[in-house]
C-alpha cells in the first residue's frame, strides 16, 4: 500500500464475516452471503465503479488489467472499489452491482492473501501504464 500510494489514494475497508456454522444448508449459505452482501453494499457509493473478484470473472494478464485500469481513468471512472467476497462467495445483489468481474484464478484464496495479490497487481498496473520498471 505504501508503494501504491504514490499513484492512487487507497483505502481498505473490511466487512466482518458473518458467523457461519459448519455443515450449513444451501439456504443458510445464501442467508450468510446476503447478510455479508448488505454490509458490502453500504460501503459503496453510487458514483463508484465496482470490480468484483469472482471465480467466474474474466481472467486478465497483468498488461490487460493495467489497460483496463487506465481506460477507466481515461473515461472518468477514477473512483473504483474492488470487492473480495467472503469464504462462501458474493451475494447475487453484490454481483448485480458489479460493473466488471475479474478472476485471478479458479482457486479460492484467503481474504488477506487475495488482498495482497490484488494490491500488488494494481501497483504493477500503474507501473506498466507508465512504462516504469517493476520494482518489488
Amino acid at each position: 500500500m505504501k508503494r501504491l500510494s504514490k499513484y492512487a489514494k487507497v483505502k481498505v475497508e473490511e466487512v466482518p464475516d458473518e458467523q457461519a456454522p459448519d455443515n450449513m444448508s444451501e439456504a443458510e449459505e445464501e442467508a450468510v452471503k446476503n447478510k455479508e452482501g448488505e454490509k458490502i453494499l453500504t460501503k459503496i457509493s453510487t458514483d463508484t465503479y465496482v470490480i468484483t473478484l469472482e471465480i467466474e470473472g474474466k481472467q486478465l494478464t497483468s498488461e490487460a488489467f493495467a489497460k483496463k485500469m487506465d481506460d477507466l481513468a481515461t473515461y472518468g471512472k477514477s473512483k473504483i472499489a474492488f470487492v473480495i467476497g467472503g469464504s462462501l462467495g458474493l451475494s447475487d445483489e453484490v454481483k448485480q452491482r458489479s460493473d466488471y468481474a475479474i478472476s485471478f484464478s479458479k482457486m479460492t484464496y484467503p481474504h488477506q492473501l487475495m488482498r495482497l495479490i490484488l494490491l500488488e497487481q494494481v501497483y504493477r498496473g500503474f507501473r506498466i501504464v507508465r512504462n516504469e520498471p517493476y520494482i518489488f
